[in-house]
């Protein structure tokens, strides 16, 4: 990952909408959730919604796919996946035996 898609990154995710979205739609797995469902869970109008999703779409951090009249949204774990090596890429100045308890913890949480 380069250094500007990992800022880009960052930026979709400084806004506490964005996040909190991003979170639900982690926590939803698989199935992931409808735009309408979203709106709901958040308190928020549906083309509110539909500009954030739109920026974590751009920064790879969500998947859409059409179901008829709706879309549905689904945490990208690839694009989870680049970021996080990102940050771990360098872990601790070439002693990732430092890091593998952070790695470990994340592993134990996505289980």
């Amino acid at each position: 990952m380069e250094m500007n898609d990992a800022v880009d990154t960052f930026a979709a995710l400084g806004q506490p909408l964005r996040l909190s979205v991003l979170r639900r739609l982690v926590q939803a797995g698989p199935p992931g959730l409808t735009a309408g469902q979203i709106a709901e869970d958040h308190g928020t109008l549906a083309n509110t919604l539909s500009s954030h999703l739109r920026v974590l779409s751009a920064a790879r951090l969500v998947t859409a796919t059409r179901e008829g009249r709706h879309i549905r949204y689904r945490a990208d774990m690839e694009g989870l996946r680049t970021i996080m090596s990102f940050l771990l890429e360098d872990c601790c100045g070439g002693r990732p035996a430092l890091c593998r308890p952070v790695i470990a913890e994340i592993a134990d949480l996505a289980c």
